[in-house]
């Protein structure tokens, strides 16, 4: 061949590959970067944005004013191994098998999770804090995941020691290596940056009320609540904990609810605690929200701000987060996305959406296709204020722990009607609620003839929903 004809051939193959080259790295600086703080143990209604009347979140508020905020949005299992295993994997526990003392989520199913499959379509992936779940091959598959892991230890207590004298909460830590994270990031390579806040989980254990135990928050905060006197507790007759079958009456619920909130005096003490954690993580976001600011790096960063489960705060007589009823499974829910307008006026969405809808949410943004075992949703049609025809009006919701005293159910929770089976019990005992006759869940329907026909299809339907979603 002419050598002419072999250099020319050359250039163009160099020129065509520098150009695909140039694109692809064009269509990466294009990506958003997403920023993801996850709490621990607070459900849907403990923030200022959503009505309650004491607790300060200016952070979260400004994001819920400038973006979307999901009014209804649960979990499908309430506790935090499994919740986090379905928040990494876009799965049903049913589906990913995993929470605590289970066999690690398998390989098979982590090269699907969100931080993989952004990190695989270049993407700078970071995880920060508590990672929660076991996965197999960790070692291997935390490099393929995350370009920066530093998560807190099993054993991490809120209050950590740095050097010898200086004691810093872990929340303010996790900030500050967020922080380090963003600073290091630059607009030619999008980045995910998932926080997993520790806070506002209780210790574990400790019968100390406050801040030297069940619920230590920053110095920052230490000045807030503490002249407010605390209501208390939503549906708090004895009446109503005394309603429940033994098996709830006897549970960890009740253990934990002496622990923390059986004394007037312990659960003045320990809200006031509980609030001022809520205001210490709001504070580190505002910290790590002004450094995407300050690097150029807010306009194209989409926020993500959930929590992990519901939480009991001495309602029904309870502790614990682990029951079908609302208090468990409701989750705050806000995704802000500075380069788009709010869908409405007040920014809200009544939506059904769910955990499992985070990562779906995340890949969509980034551009990347979502894997078809994904049981979750995009809420992107959502937030791009499309009209959305059909949408679910229920979800399967589960709870699997291998616990004595923590029991197992599975169940519907619909528009409507709510439905669970506490299906290790003997007899197996079930729960339905016609939330709009009995919104607060305090009737059991299960027992009344004029529902019977209802009761045998919500247990049809939950067998149905189990065996599809496996």
């Amino acid at each position: 061949m002419d050598k002419r004809v072999v250099t020319l051939l050359i250039v163009i193959f160099t020129i065509g590959f520098i150009s695909c080259f140039s694109s692809e790295k064009e269509d990466l600086q294009k990506k958003p970067n997403i920023l993801f703080f996850l709490v621990d143990d607070q459900r849907n209604d403990i923030l200022s944005c959503a009505g309650h009347q004491i607790v300060k979140t200016p952070t979260v508020d400004k994001l819920a004013s400038d973006g979307v905020r999901f009014t209804q949005a649960f979990v499908t299992t309430s506790i935090c191994a499994a919740s986090r295993a379905s928040i990494l994997t876009g799965l049903y526990e049913t589906k990913h098998g995993y929470t605590f003392d289970k066999d690690p989520i398998k390989a098979n199913i982590i090269i699907n999770s969100y931080p993989y499959l952004l990190k695989k379509a270049g993407y700078s992936t970071g995880f920060i804090g508590k990672f929660g779940v076991k996965i197999e091959a960790k070692d291997s598959l935390i490099n393929d995941m995350f370009s920066v892991y530093k998560p807190s230890s099993k054993n991490t207590p809120h209050f950590v020691m740095i050097g010898d004298s200086i004691k810093r909460h872990s929340a303010e830590i996790k900030g500050d290596q967020a922080i380090e994270f963003i600073k290091n990031q630059s607009t030619t390579k999008p980045f995910c940056l998932s926080i997993n806040f520790n806070a506002v989980h209780a210790v574990d254990n400790n019968t100390i009320p406050g801040n030297d135990g069940h619920y230590p928050y920053p110095k920052a905060v230490a000045h807030l609540y503490e002249n407010i006197e605390m209501p208390t507790p939503n549906l708090s007759d004895p009446k109503i904990f005394e309603n429940h079958p033994d098996f709830l009456k006897n549970s960890m619920h009740r253990d934990r609810f002496k622990w923390r909130w059986d004394t007037p005096q312990k659960y003045q003490t320990n809200m006031r605690a509980y609030l001022r954690m809520i205001s210490g993580y709001d504070n580190v976001m505002k910290r790590v929200i002004a450094v995407l600011k300050e690097n150029g790096l807010d306009k194209n960063t989409i926020i993500v701000f959930a929590a992990d489960n519901g939480y009991y705060m001495g309602n029904r007589g309870f502790a614990g987060k682990w029951s079908h009823y609302d208090e468990s499974l409701r989750i705050p829910l806000i995704i802000y996305d500075p380069r788009s307008s709010p869908i409405s006026q007040n920014n809200d969405s009544d939506k059904m959406v769910l955990n499992i809808d985070i990562p779906a949410t995340i890949l969509d943004y980034a551009g990347i296709s979502l894997p078809p075992q994904y049981q979750g949703k995009s809420l992107l049609p959502i937030m791009d204020n499309e009209r959305v025809d059909e949408w679910r009006n229920n979800f399967f919701c589960e709870h699997r722990f291998e616990n004595d005293k923590i029991p197992k159910y599975k169940g519907i929770r619909g528009e409507r009607y709510v439905y669970a089976n506490y299906y290790e019990q003997e007899p197996t005992f079930e729960y339905l609620h016609d939330l709009e006759k009995d919104p607060d869940q305090l009737v059991n329907f299960a027992t009344d003839p004029e529902y019977k026909k209802l009761l045998f299809s919500m247990r049809s339907q939950t067998e149905k929903m189990e065996i599809s979603l496996k």
